[in-house]
Protein backbone atom coordinates (compact mmCIF):
# COMPACT_ATOMS: atom_id res chain seq x y z
CA UNK A 1 0.00 0.00 0.00
CA UNK A 2 1.28 3.48 -0.82
CA UNK A 3 -0.14 6.90 -0.22
CA UNK A 4 0.03 10.04 1.85
CA UNK A 5 -3.36 11.75 1.94
CA UNK A 6 -7.03 11.21 2.66
CA UNK A 7 -10.09 12.19 0.65
CA UNK A 8 -12.64 14.60 2.06
CA UNK A 9 -16.27 14.11 1.07
CA UNK A 10 -19.10 16.49 1.87
CA UNK A 11 -22.32 14.61 2.68
CA UNK A 12 -25.48 16.35 3.88
CA UNK A 13 -23.54 19.56 4.54
CA UNK A 14 -21.11 17.81 6.89
CA UNK A 15 -17.45 17.21 6.19
CA UNK A 16 -16.11 13.73 6.79
CA UNK A 17 -12.47 12.74 6.69
CA UNK A 18 -12.25 9.26 5.28
CA UNK A 19 -9.22 7.15 6.02
CA UNK A 20 -7.46 4.96 3.49
CA UNK A 21 -9.58 1.97 4.48
CA UNK A 22 -12.68 3.98 3.56
CA UNK A 23 -11.43 5.86 0.52
CA UNK A 24 -8.75 4.95 -1.97
CA UNK A 25 -6.92 6.44 -4.87
CA UNK A 26 -5.30 3.74 -6.98
CA UNK A 27 -2.56 4.26 -9.50
CA UNK A 28 -2.92 1.38 -11.90
CA UNK A 29 0.25 1.08 -13.91
CA UNK A 30 -0.98 -0.81 -16.94
CA UNK A 31 2.50 -1.84 -18.19
CA UNK A 32 3.14 1.65 -19.52
CA UNK A 33 0.81 4.33 -18.12
CA UNK A 34 -1.17 5.06 -15.01
CA UNK A 35 -4.83 5.40 -14.19
CA UNK A 36 -5.87 7.67 -11.36
CA UNK A 37 -8.83 5.76 -10.00
CA UNK A 38 -11.07 6.51 -7.07
CA UNK A 39 -12.85 3.51 -5.66
CA UNK A 40 -15.89 4.07 -3.43
CA UNK A 41 -17.58 0.95 -2.17
CA UNK A 42 -20.88 0.35 -0.42
CA UNK A 43 -21.11 0.66 3.36
CA UNK A 44 -17.50 1.90 3.57
CA UNK A 45 -16.08 -1.61 3.09
CA UNK A 46 -13.06 -0.43 1.13
CA UNK A 47 -9.63 -1.83 0.62
CA UNK A 48 -6.61 0.14 -0.51
CA UNK A 49 -5.24 -2.19 -3.19
CA UNK A 50 -3.06 -1.13 -6.08
CA UNK A 51 -3.53 -4.15 -8.31
CA UNK A 52 -5.96 -6.69 -6.81
CA UNK A 53 -9.17 -4.97 -7.92
CA UNK A 54 -12.45 -6.51 -9.02
CA UNK A 55 -14.74 -3.94 -10.63
CA UNK A 56 -18.49 -4.58 -11.06
CA UNK A 57 -20.44 -3.42 -14.09
CA UNK A 58 -20.22 0.34 -14.53
CA UNK A 59 -21.92 3.00 -16.60
CA UNK A 60 -19.39 5.40 -18.11
CA UNK A 61 -20.27 9.01 -17.28
CA UNK A 62 -18.62 11.84 -19.18
CA UNK A 63 -19.59 15.32 -17.98
CA UNK A 64 -18.25 17.50 -20.77
CA UNK A 65 -18.60 21.24 -21.16
CA UNK A 66 -21.80 20.87 -23.21
CA UNK A 67 -23.46 17.57 -22.27
CA UNK A 68 -23.77 14.64 -19.91
CA UNK A 69 -22.90 11.47 -21.82
CA UNK A 70 -23.66 7.96 -20.55
CA UNK A 71 -22.54 4.63 -22.02
CA UNK A 72 -23.48 1.13 -20.84
CA UNK A 73 -21.57 -1.86 -22.19
CA UNK A 74 -22.05 -5.58 -21.76
CA UNK A 75 -19.94 -8.58 -22.69
CA UNK A 76 -21.14 -11.12 -25.25
CA UNK A 77 -18.06 -13.33 -25.44
CA UNK A 78 -14.38 -13.43 -24.65
CA UNK A 79 -13.07 -9.94 -25.40
CA UNK A 80 -16.29 -9.02 -27.22
CA UNK A 81 -18.40 -6.08 -26.06
CA UNK A 82 -21.98 -5.06 -26.69
CA UNK A 83 -23.29 -1.50 -26.57
CA UNK A 84 -26.40 -1.80 -24.42
CA UNK A 85 -27.37 1.85 -24.44
CA UNK A 86 -26.19 5.43 -24.45
CA UNK A 87 -27.55 8.91 -23.77
CA UNK A 88 -26.38 12.42 -24.61
CA UNK A 89 -28.19 15.12 -22.62
CA UNK A 90 -27.35 18.78 -23.22
CA UNK A 91 -26.14 20.99 -20.37
CA UNK A 92 -26.99 24.68 -19.99
CA UNK A 93 -24.33 27.17 -21.01
CA UNK A 94 -21.43 27.55 -18.57
CA UNK A 95 -22.55 24.63 -16.39
CA UNK A 96 -19.01 23.33 -16.86
CA UNK A 97 -16.20 25.85 -17.35
CA UNK A 98 -12.64 24.67 -17.96
CA UNK A 99 -13.50 21.31 -16.43
CA UNK A 100 -15.02 22.83 -13.29
CA UNK A 101 -18.62 21.93 -12.41
CA UNK A 102 -19.86 25.46 -11.79
CA UNK A 103 -23.61 24.72 -11.62
CA UNK A 104 -23.87 21.55 -9.55
CA UNK A 105 -27.67 21.65 -9.13
CA UNK A 106 -28.34 22.12 -12.85
CA UNK A 107 -25.84 19.41 -13.76
CA UNK A 108 -27.44 17.06 -11.24
CA UNK A 109 -30.88 17.57 -12.78
CA UNK A 110 -29.58 16.94 -16.29
CA UNK A 111 -27.77 13.85 -15.01
CA UNK A 112 -30.99 12.50 -13.50
CA UNK A 113 -32.81 13.04 -16.81
CA UNK A 114 -30.05 11.28 -18.71
CA UNK A 115 -30.05 8.35 -16.26
CA UNK A 116 -33.81 7.98 -16.59
CA UNK A 117 -33.53 7.90 -20.37
CA UNK A 118 -30.79 5.25 -20.22
CA UNK A 119 -33.12 2.92 -18.36
CA UNK A 120 -30.39 0.77 -16.88
CA UNK A 121 -30.56 -1.35 -13.73
CA UNK A 122 -26.93 -0.67 -12.91
CA UNK A 123 -26.20 1.52 -9.90
CA UNK A 124 -22.44 2.05 -10.21
CA UNK A 125 -20.65 4.59 -12.39
CA UNK A 126 -17.19 5.53 -13.59
CA UNK A 127 -16.39 9.23 -14.02
CA UNK A 128 -13.37 11.22 -15.17
CA UNK A 129 -11.32 14.28 -14.36
CA UNK A 130 -9.99 16.53 -17.15
CA UNK A 131 -6.18 16.61 -17.50
CA UNK A 132 -6.10 20.15 -16.12
CA UNK A 133 -7.45 18.83 -12.80
CA UNK A 134 -4.66 16.28 -12.35
CA UNK A 135 -1.02 17.07 -11.65
CA UNK A 136 1.53 14.31 -12.14
CA UNK A 137 5.30 14.13 -12.13
CA UNK A 138 7.84 11.34 -12.38
CA UNK A 139 10.72 11.50 -9.92
CA UNK A 140 13.78 9.31 -9.43
CA UNK A 141 14.62 7.94 -5.98
CA UNK A 142 17.25 5.52 -4.67
CA UNK A 143 16.22 1.88 -4.76
CA UNK A 144 15.18 0.08 -1.57
CA UNK A 145 14.07 3.18 0.31
CA UNK A 146 11.64 2.36 3.12
CA UNK A 147 8.05 3.36 2.43
CA UNK A 148 8.10 6.12 5.02
CA UNK A 149 11.08 7.72 3.28
CA UNK A 150 9.38 7.46 -0.13
CA UNK A 151 6.32 9.15 1.30
CA UNK A 152 8.47 11.93 2.71
CA UNK A 153 10.22 12.47 -0.62
CA UNK A 154 6.92 12.42 -2.53
CA UNK A 155 5.37 15.00 -0.21
CA UNK A 156 8.45 17.20 -0.47
CA UNK A 157 8.41 17.02 -4.26
CA UNK A 158 4.65 17.56 -4.41
CA UNK A 159 4.94 20.71 -2.31
CA UNK A 160 7.18 22.11 -5.04
CA UNK A 161 5.01 21.23 -8.05
CA UNK A 162 1.45 21.46 -6.69
CA UNK A 163 0.26 25.10 -6.72
CA UNK A 164 -2.19 24.58 -3.85
CA UNK A 165 -2.00 24.03 -0.12
CA UNK A 166 -1.31 20.36 0.48
CA UNK A 167 -4.39 20.00 2.71
CA UNK A 168 -6.50 20.90 -0.36
CA UNK A 169 -5.30 18.03 -2.54
CA UNK A 170 -5.42 14.25 -2.76
CA UNK A 171 -1.94 12.86 -3.21
CA UNK A 172 -0.64 9.39 -3.97
CA UNK A 173 2.32 7.73 -5.66
CA UNK A 174 3.38 4.50 -7.31
CA UNK A 175 6.82 3.01 -7.82
CA UNK A 176 7.03 2.33 -11.57
CA UNK A 177 10.18 0.25 -11.61
CA UNK A 178 13.95 0.56 -12.25
CA UNK A 179 15.01 3.94 -13.60
CA UNK A 180 16.59 4.14 -17.04
CA UNK A 181 18.35 7.32 -15.98
CA UNK A 182 20.29 6.09 -12.95
CA UNK A 183 21.50 2.71 -11.78
CA UNK A 184 20.16 1.47 -8.44
CA UNK A 185 17.31 3.98 -8.63
CA UNK A 186 13.60 3.67 -9.33
CA UNK A 187 11.10 5.88 -11.15
CA UNK A 188 8.25 7.00 -8.91
CA UNK A 189 5.08 8.60 -10.25
CA UNK A 190 3.34 11.10 -7.99
CA UNK A 191 -0.15 12.32 -8.80
CA UNK A 192 -2.37 14.91 -7.17
CA UNK A 193 -5.83 16.38 -7.62
CA UNK A 194 -7.74 19.00 -5.67
CA UNK A 195 -10.30 17.43 -3.38
CA UNK A 196 -13.12 19.62 -4.66
CA UNK A 197 -12.73 18.27 -8.21
CA UNK A 198 -13.55 14.77 -7.01
CA UNK A 199 -16.18 15.83 -4.48
CA UNK A 200 -18.18 17.73 -7.14
CA UNK A 201 -18.42 14.72 -9.44
CA UNK A 202 -19.30 12.37 -6.61
CA UNK A 203 -22.05 14.78 -5.51
CA UNK A 204 -23.66 14.74 -8.98
CA UNK A 205 -23.82 10.94 -9.01
CA UNK A 206 -25.01 10.66 -5.41
CA UNK A 207 -27.83 13.14 -6.12
CA UNK A 208 -29.18 10.51 -8.53
CA UNK A 209 -28.78 7.76 -5.91
CA UNK A 210 -25.73 6.22 -7.59
CA UNK A 211 -22.34 5.01 -6.37
CA UNK A 212 -19.10 6.19 -7.93
CA UNK A 213 -16.63 3.31 -8.08
CA UNK A 214 -14.00 4.82 -10.37
CA UNK A 215 -12.73 8.28 -11.12
CA UNK A 216 -10.25 8.10 -13.98
CA UNK A 217 -8.80 10.88 -16.12
CA UNK A 218 -10.30 11.85 -19.46
CA UNK A 219 -7.02 11.27 -21.26
CA UNK A 220 -6.72 7.75 -19.85
CA UNK A 221 -10.35 6.97 -20.66
CA UNK A 222 -9.64 8.11 -24.21
CA UNK A 223 -6.65 5.76 -24.29
CA UNK A 224 -8.81 2.84 -23.13
CA UNK A 225 -11.26 3.55 -25.95
CA UNK A 226 -8.36 3.99 -28.41
CA UNK A 227 -7.03 0.55 -27.52
CA UNK A 228 -10.41 -0.86 -28.53
CA UNK A 229 -10.01 0.75 -31.96
CA UNK A 230 -6.54 -0.50 -32.84
CA UNK A 231 -7.99 -2.60 -35.64
CA UNK A 232 -8.78 0.68 -37.40
CA UNK A 233 -5.11 1.72 -37.43
CA UNK A 234 -2.60 0.17 -39.89
CA UNK A 235 -0.53 -2.56 -38.24
CA UNK A 236 -2.61 -2.13 -35.10
CA UNK A 237 -0.67 1.04 -34.28
CA UNK A 238 2.58 -0.89 -33.77
CA UNK A 239 5.56 1.22 -34.79
CA UNK A 240 3.21 4.11 -35.64
CA UNK A 241 2.78 7.69 -34.47
CA UNK A 242 -0.99 8.13 -34.18
CA UNK A 243 -2.72 11.39 -33.31
CA UNK A 244 -6.14 11.09 -31.69
CA UNK A 245 -7.69 14.53 -32.05
CA UNK A 246 -10.82 14.98 -29.96
CA UNK A 247 -12.84 17.97 -31.17
CA UNK A 248 -15.73 18.76 -28.90
CA UNK A 249 -16.52 22.20 -27.54
CA UNK A 250 -12.73 22.60 -27.43
CA UNK A 251 -9.94 20.41 -28.81
CA UNK A 252 -7.60 17.86 -27.27
CA UNK A 253 -4.62 16.33 -29.07
CA UNK A 254 -3.44 12.94 -27.76
CA UNK A 255 -0.49 11.28 -29.48
CA UNK A 256 0.40 7.59 -29.23
CA UNK A 257 3.74 6.15 -30.26
CA UNK A 258 3.69 2.38 -30.61
CA UNK A 259 0.34 2.61 -28.76
CA UNK A 260 1.92 4.35 -25.76
CA UNK A 261 0.46 7.75 -24.88
CA UNK A 262 3.31 10.26 -25.09
CA UNK A 263 1.64 13.64 -25.53
CA UNK A 264 -1.56 15.41 -24.47
CA UNK A 265 -2.44 19.01 -25.18
CA UNK A 266 -5.71 20.91 -24.74
CA UNK A 267 -6.60 23.77 -27.08
CA UNK A 268 -9.42 26.27 -26.66
CA UNK A 269 -10.61 26.21 -30.28
CA UNK A 270 -13.45 23.84 -31.13
CA UNK A 271 -17.19 23.44 -31.53
CA UNK A 272 -17.97 26.31 -29.17
CA UNK A 273 -16.44 28.66 -31.73
CA UNK A 274 -18.89 27.42 -34.34
CA UNK A 275 -21.80 27.86 -31.93
CA UNK A 276 -20.67 31.41 -31.21
CA UNK A 277 -20.53 32.17 -34.93
CA UNK A 278 -24.06 30.81 -35.40
CA UNK A 279 -25.18 32.86 -32.42
CA UNK A 280 -23.65 36.04 -33.83
CA UNK A 281 -24.66 35.48 -37.45
CA UNK A 282 -28.32 34.77 -36.72
CA UNK A 283 -28.78 36.84 -33.54
CA UNK A 284 -29.62 33.82 -31.36
CA UNK A 285 -28.93 32.86 -27.77
CA UNK A 286 -26.04 30.47 -27.24
CA UNK A 287 -28.32 27.62 -26.14
CA UNK A 288 -30.59 28.00 -29.18
CA UNK A 289 -27.59 28.20 -31.51
CA UNK A 290 -26.16 25.01 -29.97
CA UNK A 291 -29.43 23.11 -30.42
CA UNK A 292 -29.83 24.23 -34.04
CA UNK A 293 -26.22 23.24 -34.73
CA UNK A 294 -26.78 19.75 -33.32
CA UNK A 295 -30.00 19.31 -35.32
CA UNK A 296 -28.43 20.78 -38.49
CA UNK A 297 -31.54 22.96 -38.68
CA UNK A 298 -30.07 26.18 -40.04
CA UNK A 299 -30.74 28.52 -42.99
CA UNK A 300 -29.46 27.74 -46.47
CA UNK A 301 -26.66 30.30 -46.27
CA UNK A 302 -25.21 28.57 -43.17
CA UNK A 303 -22.93 26.22 -45.12
CA UNK A 304 -21.22 28.98 -47.10
CA UNK A 305 -21.28 31.92 -44.70
CA UNK A 306 -20.69 30.20 -41.35
CA UNK A 307 -19.66 26.54 -41.62
CA UNK A 308 -17.05 26.81 -44.38
CA UNK A 309 -15.05 29.63 -42.74
CA UNK A 310 -15.13 27.73 -39.45
CA UNK A 311 -13.88 24.53 -41.11
CA UNK A 312 -11.02 26.39 -42.75
CA UNK A 313 -9.94 27.80 -39.40
CA UNK A 314 -10.36 24.44 -37.65
CA UNK A 315 -8.17 22.68 -40.19
CA UNK A 316 -5.45 25.30 -39.72
CA UNK A 317 -5.67 24.82 -35.93
CA UNK A 318 -5.32 21.04 -36.29
CA UNK A 319 -2.31 21.39 -38.58
CA UNK A 320 -0.65 23.84 -36.19
CA UNK A 321 -1.33 21.54 -33.23
CA UNK A 322 0.42 18.67 -35.00
CA UNK A 323 3.35 20.90 -35.93
CA UNK A 324 3.63 21.96 -32.30
CA UNK A 325 3.84 18.30 -31.28
CA UNK A 326 6.57 17.59 -33.82
CA UNK A 327 8.66 20.65 -32.97
CA UNK A 328 8.42 20.01 -29.22
CA UNK A 329 9.41 16.33 -29.44
CA UNK A 330 11.93 14.18 -31.27
CA UNK A 331 9.35 12.73 -33.65
CA UNK A 332 9.49 13.76 -37.29
CA UNK A 333 6.06 12.76 -38.60
CA UNK A 334 2.55 11.63 -37.71
CA UNK A 335 1.51 8.42 -39.49
CA UNK A 336 -2.23 8.41 -38.85
CA UNK A 337 -4.96 10.69 -37.52
CA UNK A 338 -8.17 9.66 -35.78
CA UNK A 339 -10.80 12.37 -35.34
CA UNK A 340 -13.22 12.09 -32.43
CA UNK A 341 -15.62 14.37 -30.56
CA UNK A 342 -18.97 15.77 -31.60
CA UNK A 343 -17.47 18.36 -33.94
CA UNK A 344 -15.57 15.70 -35.88
CA UNK A 345 -18.78 14.66 -37.68
CA UNK A 346 -18.98 17.93 -39.63
CA UNK A 347 -19.25 17.09 -43.34
CA UNK A 348 -15.99 17.16 -45.26
CA UNK A 349 -13.75 17.51 -42.21
CA UNK A 350 -11.99 14.14 -42.50
CA UNK A 351 -11.10 14.72 -46.15
CA UNK A 352 -10.01 18.31 -45.53
CA UNK A 353 -7.72 17.37 -42.61
CA UNK A 354 -6.11 14.63 -44.67
CA UNK A 355 -5.54 17.02 -47.58
CA UNK A 356 -4.07 19.76 -45.36
CA UNK A 357 -1.78 17.55 -43.28
CA UNK A 358 -0.92 14.90 -45.86
CA UNK A 359 -1.71 12.26 -43.22
CA UNK A 360 -4.20 9.40 -43.52
CA UNK A 361 -7.26 10.50 -41.53
CA UNK A 362 -10.43 8.76 -40.41
CA UNK A 363 -13.25 9.32 -37.95
CA UNK A 364 -13.03 7.38 -34.70
CA UNK A 365 -15.87 5.10 -33.68
CA UNK A 366 -15.23 3.51 -30.26
CA UNK A 367 -18.05 1.01 -30.89
CA UNK A 368 -16.66 -0.27 -34.17
CA UNK A 369 -16.55 -4.06 -33.99
CA UNK A 370 -18.89 -4.22 -30.98
CA UNK A 371 -22.30 -5.85 -30.98
CA UNK A 372 -25.06 -3.23 -30.84
CA UNK A 373 -28.33 -3.58 -28.95
CA UNK A 374 -31.37 -3.74 -31.18
CA UNK A 375 -32.94 -0.77 -29.38
CA UNK A 376 -30.21 1.57 -30.66
CA UNK A 377 -30.76 3.49 -33.92
CA UNK A 378 -27.67 2.74 -35.98
CA UNK A 379 -27.82 5.85 -38.14
CA UNK A 380 -28.00 8.10 -35.07
CA UNK A 381 -25.24 6.13 -33.37
CA UNK A 382 -22.98 6.73 -36.37
CA UNK A 383 -23.28 10.47 -35.76
CA UNK A 384 -23.06 10.27 -31.96
CA UNK A 385 -20.28 7.69 -31.56
CA UNK A 386 -17.27 10.05 -31.94
CA UNK A 387 -18.62 12.17 -29.06
CA UNK A 388 -18.79 9.14 -26.75
CA UNK A 389 -15.08 8.31 -26.68
CA UNK A 390 -14.50 9.16 -23.00
CA UNK A 391 -17.78 7.65 -21.79
CA UNK A 392 -17.03 4.45 -23.71
CA UNK A 393 -13.52 4.23 -22.25
CA UNK A 394 -14.95 4.67 -18.77
CA UNK A 395 -17.59 1.98 -19.33
CA UNK A 396 -14.82 -0.38 -20.43
CA UNK A 397 -13.41 -0.18 -16.91
CA UNK A 398 -16.15 -2.69 -16.06
CA UNK A 399 -13.96 -5.32 -17.67
CA UNK A 400 -10.67 -4.55 -15.88
CA UNK A 401 -8.93 -7.78 -15.02
CA UNK A 402 -9.12 -8.55 -11.29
Amino acid sequence: MSGCACFLVNKQNRLYVLSFIEFAVNLLVMHRFFYLSLYIKKESQLQFNLFDIKTPSLVGVDISSTAVKLVELGRVGEGKYRLEGYVIEDLPKDAVVEGNLTKINEISEVFKQAWSRLGTRLQHVAMALPPASVISKKIVLPDNLPETEIEFQVQAEASEVVPFAMDEVNLDYQVLGPSAALDEHVDVLLVASRKEKIEDRVAVAEAAGLKVLVIDTEANASQTAYEGMLHLVPNGGRGKVVALIVIGAAMRVIVFVDNVQVYVRDLSFGGNNLTQEIQRHYALTFDVAEKLKRKADLPENYAVEVLQPFLETLIIQIDRALQTFLTSTSYVKVDDILLAGGTSVLPGLVEAVSAKTGVSTQRANPFDGMAISGKIALKKLEMDAPALLVACGLAMRSFDAP
